[in-house]
Parts: C-alpha cells; sequence; structure tokens
C-alpha cells in the first residue's frame, strides 16, 4: 500500500473487488478527460476548465478593500493585504484555487466520511476515525477553546474558500470531480472554519509517537524473552549521538528549566516496567495478541497524511550563529520527512501586510498546509523557525477488563460512555456504530471483527481479573483533548524575539515539535513545547492495566519545565528527532522511544568539521549538508562484509563492489546498491524470521515449528508455513538506526543467538556472525540479479530505490490507466534510511523510497531575498497543469529556488498578478 495513501488504501482484496467496477468508469472518464480517447467534451477543455485565473481581476464579496496575489514562475503566491481579515479571505481563496479537492479530501478523513466520496470500501475506515473523534475534539476546540481572534481569522480564511465554490460546478474545480460525477450524487458543501482545525489532529496522529513500538513489544512477547525484546529496544546512545541540548537541568527551587544549570545523573525519572514483559510481569499471551495484531492491522488501514507512523518519521533542522556563517548572521535549515505525496503535502506561500501596523501584523513566508490558514514554518521580517518531531510519549493503550456493564477499575464497574454516529456511503446504506469510551479514551477494540470476541489471556500478572469474559483496547491521547495550537500558529507567524516565540510555543501543544529559531539580532533557541503526560505508574513501553488506577495521567509536564536552550556556547543547535536531553538527568519522562540519532550526529560532525580552526558555514554549505547521503551503518558492517571469505566467484564479483566504496549512496553506485541488498538480507535472517508474523511484512512466508505457530497446524505435526500480516511500508525490521544500535553490539560477537539461523535445501544452517553474512551476500547477489540483470556493471542504488509520486485517491488505489495519467516518476533517488538525505526505504518491505525531505529551505537571516527553497512537487494539485511536478526534478537534484520575500523582489519574480477586488 502506498505510504501517501489520504483516501482509502484499499489494502485488502476483498475491498478492492467491491469498488472496481465504478474504479473502472474513472478509469474510462480519466482517459477522456486527459484527452486520450473520444475529446470533444471530454478533452482539453475539461481538463482546463478547473484551472485557475492568475492575472486580472475578480470580485470577492466578503472583502473589504483591493488584494493582490502575485505568483512567479513557480505558481507559488505571495498575497498583499490592507488588513488581516482579508489577507486570510485571500489565502483561503488561493489555496481553494490551487488545492481544493486536496482540501476535501482531507476533511473527509479528519471527518471519518470518505466512504461519503468513495463508497462502501470506507465504512472501515471512517468506522475507526469516528471513535477516535477528531472532528468531534475539532468542534469542541473551535466553541470552547480558540480565541476570538483565531475564530475570526478561521471564519474569514472559509469566507475566502467559499467565495472560490461559489457558482461553480464540481468538474469546474477539479478533474477528479469529473470523474466522480460519474459514479457518484457527492456534491461539495461549504467550508467550514472546525475543517481547517481538524486537520491539526490528523497531524498529530501521524506525529503520535511510540504507539506503533507499544504494541510491537506486546507482539513480541508471544515468541521472544524479555531479554531479547530489550536487545530490540537498546537504550538510546548518548556517548555516541549527542542530544539536542549538552547541558541544562530543572531548578528544584522553582520548578522550571534552567538552560544554563550543569545536569547531574540521577536526577531522571526511573518510572516504568520491563521491556517484554507487560503489567504484572508475566509474559504476553494469546489473547492480547490477538487483539494487538488486529488493532495493528486496523492501524495501517487508516489513511496516513504525513506518512507510516513509526521510526522513520521526523525531519531535520539545525541553525547555526553568526560568528558560524560567512554572512554573520544565524543560517536556519528544515526539511520534514514525510511520505511522498502528489500534491506535496506543503504549500508555499507569503502572506503581506502591505503596511505593518498594530491592525495588520502579518509580514511572513514559508510553508503552509492547504485548507488551513496561517504559515506553519517559514519567517516573517524579525524571526524565522523551523520544526521536527519530538517524538514525545502521547499516547498510551490500556488494556481494559469489560463486561456486558461496562470496564473494570479498582474493582468497580464503571459505565462506558457512548454515543451513536452514522455514517452515509455513496451508493449504498447508511452504516449505524456506537462508540464507547472510558473515562481514559476511547474502546479502539471495537473497531475490529477480530475483537468482538476478546481474549481468555492477556500480559498481565495474577492480580488480573477474573478473565472469563477478556479484554478490550482503549486509547489515551493528548490530541483527544481541547487544545490551542491553532492558536500558536498565528502567534508564531507574528513573533518578533525569543520572548514572543516562546510565549507562541506554549500553545502548540499537539503534536509535540522540536521548535528551533533565529533572528535578525542574531539570536538562536530551541523549544520543546506540547502536552506530555505525566505518568503515576509505567512508563508507557507497553499497554497498561485499565482495571489499575495507579496507571493513570497525573497530569502534563508543565511547560516551564520542558527544555530550551537560548544563545548556546557551541554556536549551533541541530535537531533530528534525537534525544532533547539525557533522560537520565531529566525528572520527567518524555519518551523512551526517541530517535537515535544517526542523521543529528551526522549534521553535527559536518558542522563541526566545517567549522573548526575558524572556517565559516555558507548557505551553499548548508544545502550541501541536506544532500548528504553517508550510510553510518555501512561505516560498521562494511569493513567486516570485507573479511569474509566468499568462495563462490559469482557473489564474490559483487562483494568486490565493496571495495574502496566512501559509503556515500548516490543515485548512480552500484556499492550503495549492493550494500543496502547486503543490509536489507542480514535483517531478515538474523532478526526478520524470529518475529511474530504480526510484525513481519505480508508476503514474508517462513516456516516454523508447530508450537511456535499461530495458526492451524497440519495433522502430520510438520513444519507450519507462516506468513507475515504487515503492511510492507511497517512492517518490521525497517532498517532504520535503531537497527543500527540493536546491530552495533553483536558484530563484536562472533556467536550469538542471532546470528543462528536454520538451514534449508539451498543454504546450511549459520551459526556464527560470517556465515550469516557469507549468506545475506549470496542472497542479496541472487536479488539483485532479479532486480537488475546479471551484469553488476549496470547496477546502481537509484534503479532500486526509486520514487513515484502518486496522486491522493484515485492515483493510490485504481488501475494502471488511472495511475498512469494521474501519477508521476518514478526518480532515482540516492540517499536512504537514516541519511540526512533521507529518502528512507523500509528493509523489510523493499527499496521503494516512502519518506522523502517533503520540502527543504535555507533561511539567510535578516537578509531574506537571499533565502532559497524548495517543494517535492509544485503549487497546483491539478494533474495537468504545468506547476503540477515543476519542482520535483530541482528537488530530486538537491538544489533550491530563490525564495523572494522583499516586495521589490517578490515583484521582479512575479508571473502573474491578480486582483481580488470587494
Amino acid at each position: 500500500m502506498p505510504s501517501n495513501t489520504t483516501a482509502p488504501p484499499g489494502k485488502k482484496t476483498a475491498k478492492k473487488k467491491g469498488r472496481r467496477a465504478r474504479l473502472f468508469l474513472l478509469v474510462l472518464v480519466l482517459a477522456l478527460v486527459a484527452g486520450i480517447g473520444f475529446g470533444g467534451y471530454w478533452g482539453v477543455s475539461t481538463v482546463r476548465a478547473s484551472f485557475p485565473q492568475t492575472t486580472g481581476e475578480i470580485r470577492l464579496d466578503s472583502l473589504s478593500a483591493d488584494v493582490e496575489v502575485k505568483r512567479d514562475a513557480n505558481g507559488v503566491p505571495q498575497i498583499y493585504a490592507d488588513n488581516e481579515t482579508d489577507l486570510f479571505r485571500a489565502q483561503g481563496y488561493v489555496q481553494a484555487q490551487d488545492r481544493f479537492y486536496e482540501m476535501d479530501v482531507r476533511r473527509h478523513v479528519t471527518a471519518g466520511r470518505l466512504s461519503e466520496m468513495f463508497g462502501e470500501s470506507q465504512i472501515e475506515t471512517d468506522s475507526f476515525l469516528r471513535t477516535l473523534g477528531w472532528r468531534r475534539v475539532a468542534q469542541q476546540e473551535y466553541d470552547t477553546v480558540l480565541s476570538a481572534e483565531t475564530k475570526k481569522y478561521l471564519k474569514a480564511y472559509a469566507e475566502g474558500v467559499n467565495a472560490y465554490l461559489k457558482d461553480r460546478a464540481p468538474k469546474d474545480i477539479s478533474v477528479e470531480y469529473a470523474a466522480l460525477s460519474f459514479t457518484n450524487d457527492y456534491a461539495i458543501e461549504p467550508w467550514t472554519p472546525v475543517d481547517s482545525v481538524a486537520w491539526l489532529k490528523a497531524m498529530a496522529w501521524d506525529l503520535r509517537g511510540n504507539m506503533q513500538d507499544e504494541i510491537d513489544r506486546s507482539l513480541m512477547t508471544s515468541r521472544m524473552s524479555a531479554s531479547q525484546i530489550k536487545q530490540l529496544y537498546p537504550e538510546y546512545p548518548y556517548a555516541l549521538h549527542q542530544p539536542i541540548l549538552d547541558k541544562g537541568a530543572v531548578d528544584e527551587g522553582t520548578g522550571k528549566f534552567d538552560p544554563a544549570a550543569e545536569a547531574t545523573e540521577g536526577d531522571g525519572t526511573t518510572t516504568g516496567d520491563t521491556p517484554g514483559t507487560g503489567p504484572g510481569g508475566s509474559s504476553g499471551g494469546n489473547g492480547a495478541d490477538a487483539q494487538l495484531g488486529a488493532l495493528s492491522e486496523v492501524l495501517d488501514g487508516i489513511p496516513a497524511l504525513l506518512g507510516p507512523n513509526g521510526n522513520g518519521i521526523g525531519s531535520n533542522s539545525w541553525v547555526v550563529a553568526g560568528e558560524k556563517t560567512t554572512s554573520g548572521k544565524p543560517l536556519l535549515a528544515n526539511d520534514p520527512h514525510l511520505s511522498p505525496q502528489l500534491p506535496s503535502l506543503w504549500y508555499q506561500m507569503g502572506l503581506h501586510c502591505r503596511s505593518v501596523s498594530a491592525t495588520c501584523r502579518y509580514d511572513v513566508a514559508g510553508y503552509t498546509f492547504s485548507g488551513m490558514p496561517g504559515v506553519i514554518i517559514g519567517h516573517n521580517d524579525k524571526i524565522a523557525w523551523g520544526l521536527t518531531n519530538l517524538g514525545a510519549d502521547v499516547t498510551d493503550l490500556y488494556l481494559e477488563k469489560i463486561g456486558p456493564d461496562g470496564y473494570l477499575v479498582d474493582g468497580k464497574v464503571k459505565p462506558f460512555t457512548s454515543r451513536e454516529e452514522v455514517i452515509k456511503v455513496a451508493g449504498g446504506e447508511d452504516r449505524k456504530i456506537t462508540v464507547r469510551s472510558t473515562d481514559r479514551g476511547p474502546l479502539v477494540s471495537d473497531r475490529s471483527s477480530e475483537l468482538e470476541t476478546v481474549g481468555q489471556k492477556a500480559p498481565v500478572g495474577n492480580a488480573a481479573p477474573d478473565r472469563g469474559t477478556g479484554y478490550g483496547v482503549s486509547l489515551q491521547w493528548t490530541a483527544l483533548q481541547p487544545g490551542k495550537s491553532m492558536d500558536a500558529i498565528f502567534a508564531l507567524d507574528r513573533a518578533k524575539d525569543f520572548a514572543t516565540f516562546r510565549a507562541a510555543a506554549k500553545n502548540f501543544e499537539v503534536p509535540s515539535q522540536n521548535l528551533i529559531y533565529a533572528d535578525t539580532a542574531g539570536n538562536i533557541g530551541y523549544q520543546s513545547p506540547g502536552k506530555i503526560p505525566q505518568r503515576t505508574k509505567g512508563d508507557g513501553a507497553l499497554p497498561a492495566p485499565g482495571w489499575d488506577s495507579t496507571y493513570r495521567w497525573k497530569g502534563y509536564i508543565p511547560f516551564e519545565k520542558l527544555p530550551y536552550e537560548y544563545n548556546p556556547d557551541r554556536g549551533y543547535i541541530v535537531t533530528a528527532n534525537q534525544a532533547v536531553i539525557d533522560q537520565k538527568t531529566y525528572p520527567d519522562l518524555l519518551t523512551k522511544d526517541w530517535g537515535y540519532g544517526s542523521r543529528s550526529q551526522r549534521i553535527n560532525d559536518l558542522i563541526e568539521s566545517k567549522t573548526k580552526d575558524g572556517g565559516k558555514i555558507s548557505p551553499d554549505d548548508m544545502r550541501t549538508m541536506q544532500t548528504d547521503n553517508r550510510s553510518e551503518i555501512a561505516t560498521l558492517l562494511n569493513p567486516l562484509l570485507l573479511k569474509v571469505d566468499i568462495s563462490d566467484p559469482y557473489v564474490r564479483e559483487a562483494q568486490k563492489l565493496l571495495e574502496g566504496w566512501d559509503y556515500t549512496q548516490e543515485p548512480d553506485s552500484a556499492a550503495a546498491a549492493y550494500f543496502n541488498a547486503v543490509w536489507r538480507n542480514v535483517l531478515k535472517l538474523a532478526f526478520g524470521d524470529k518475529l511474530p508474523k504480526e510484525l513481519r511484512a505480508e508476503g514474508d512466508c517462513i516456516n516454523v515449528l508447530p508450537a511456535e505457530a499461530t495458526g492451524p497446524v497440519d495433522e502430520q505435526n510438520k513444519l507450519v508455513r507462516e506468513c507475515g500480516e504487515r503492511d510492507a511500508d511497517s512492517a518490521q525490521p525497517d532498517g532504520g538506526d535503531r537497527w543500527y544500535e540493536v546491530v552495533r553490539p553483536l558484530l563484536k560477537q562472533e556467536k550469538s543467538e542471532w546470528w543462528t539461523t536454520p538451514g534449508n535445501r539451498l543454504d546450511a544452517a549459520t551459526e556464527t556472525r560470517d556465515q550469516l553474512f557469507a549468506r545475506a551476500m549470496k542472497d542479496a547477489r541472487w536479488e539483485l540479479t532479479a532486480k537488475l540483470g546479471k551484469d553488476i556493471s549496470t547496477w546502481s542504488w537509484g534503479r532500486l530505490h526509486q520514487l513515484t509520486l502518486k496522486n491522493q485517491t484515485l492515483g493510490t488505489a485504481g488501475p494502471g490507466a488511472v495511475q498512469q495519467l494521474l501519477n508521476r516518476g518514478p526518480w532515482n533517488l540516492g540517499g536512504g534510511e537514516a541519511a540526512v538525505d533521507a529518502t528512507g526505504w523500509n528493509a523489510a518491505g523493499g527499496y521503494e523510497v516512502i519518506w522523502v525531505p517533503s520540502m527543504r529551505m535555507v533561511v539567510n537571516v535578516g537578509d531574506w531575498d537571499k533565502s532559497r527553497w524548495v517543494n517535492l512537487t509544485g503549487a497546483s494539485g491539478h494533474a495537468f497543469h504545468s506547476n503540477y511536478t515543476d519542482q520535483t526534478d530541482t528537488w530530486a537534484k538537491g538544489e533550491l529556488y530563490d525564495w523572494a520575500y522583499g516586495k521589490a523582489a517578490v515583484d521582479a519574480a512575479a508571473k502573474d498578478t491578480l486582483v481580488l477586488k470587494p
């Protein structure tokens, strides 16, 4: 399943069958629309009907004064208005011009209403999303939490969107609607302010932290010991990969974080359960395994708007103080790593008050989300900022002792809170579901038919209640509480110094992000915001016993206690999803599942190397660092692979590719192709074949002993064929930098249980490291022969490691003809998993690119017009528009465009000017 599915992924074969008739019609319609069929009515005119007007004048009744929209050659708009409400009205109008279909799909995802667009195949997805209740929480935020000023902006934005929709037929808004009209009587609804707020819930879901790790650790208990699981989830390597902050501590007297304090080991929290054991300390059981495995399968089917949740999702950002730069002012870089989408998740634009004053305060440019006002990442006239995922543990799963009357807490039955949801289905009958919630959160296990009958066993100790009726699974998550993140977006856009920046960050509650900062006065800084829970008992590493109230959250870490720094002595700050601070010195648990710091340490090393002996970093150095593709695991593994004695000349020929390799992963590198194939096969042999089926990729089949099987056993008690069940993009072992730390200590051991593998009719069993390496090199040679050909001189990493940009909905699930019309690519890419140039791939699933730097920017603070940027695709969401993928070649080459910000630079770059008039 493509990782960027925003509408129904069609994961199961049975689901696909139900919509093939509709998709056949879509193929026909889209072929006609593209002009490859009958032409005429369904030809060029239909394609162009939805293209936006970008010159001349358009009247918008809601405006109070003229607004100018200037677009450059890439279609990137810069908006100029006299007042704030007109500015955001125009933003809504312009984003709807370019991206309304994308916006419409997104709001149907966040509201659990995909079935209204795509029919009965989406009922299961909608049911889970309704259970989470994103839209309900967004409505509560709008009604009770957000400021009056934020509501005013949201209303103005919605007015602009609706002004664009007014009097337009769906086919004149996007070509996809022309296709849908043949299969569905779908009608476009007006945009509402809550549609914008709800998008933050989807963003928070995809950046939710360690929920999948929590499930995976529990599932591993069916086949692994506690010590084995601990080896597969090693501690963060603080000695190798420095955290974001190298000092700082919470002052015991004030309870506030002091960035200048020297931390001492022993201040930190050690609360928690041991990985590999459940609440109460016993090993796992089949009942809980079945529930959590089914829950994991449901999660795979939920549209991942940013990317499959896991170790890969993250970002790079760093800021360098002026004392270390050629400009004498700070330089700031950011490139969020998300799943590839078409159009890109990001939309570049500028929002400018013609005259900045107390009544019109915005002069900001950067990356926005279509469907939401404001700028998410970028700069204004005083400050610049970037974001990366902090990875805080903000979700906990609870095993619930349930019965017909409710769920058990401290020996007493509490009734569920219930509500009924009606799911409307295009071409079908309405479906009704009942959502049950505990006082911690919704009972997510209700959304899987496999969980209707809960298990007799679970990973709980003897203190568990009677198991007669079994268990359910509930979810507690910070994003299911109303918050002020939408307030924070506008406050960031108009912040002028570090104090106002931190004040804005205080309300950036979910998702919890690393925020980096620079200003024109030469200051740099960092803030970790977010609503992060404090636990009375447990560490969130495994599902907790819901019947024991001591496992409840007791509150959230106060903002004043969260780590930050300002003008650190080292002169730079790097955030790339590594640990924020040494957890042993910090009194509250942020998470036990950081990214493991390969990317961040490489960036640190590059900065140190460039600035030693008084060297300075230029903007182009920042860009070059963003495209650094060196493989850390290769530096560890490659020397050992070269020492393995290979007698087979066919395999030896491939092994020679690794001689003299510099560990860079260029698209034309045969060595990178072979090494990554060897790494994939090492992981499979040493770890993947030992994991339970719920973690292995679909189609990854192994023979297991009957005692280990979770499926039916044949009558003769022979080995049982067991196949993986996990979506390829989220299967394990994924090959990310957690696995680097798993393998690192094992490389010093010639013998280990992990190097032991059973033999088969083609290969002898392995008992040592080098035997397993030899087998992995042989398997990799045959694998690449099948994929790339027998002649190794034709091999290249880019031929294996390809990016195909897939149009959301129809481009991800439709037959080949639809995909040919709407999708673009492939591009042969360099880079790799856990490299700074993070074109990620999942080693359990294959080599296809599933993570990308979704945009890149290098901000030249103070000399704004010398900043540079690029988007993954283009400004337009219209499939045949010239700005559909016009930035992708530049992005693939690691190059950047000039980023015009000042009025003179914008005017010089402008190709089209549109005047919106009241």
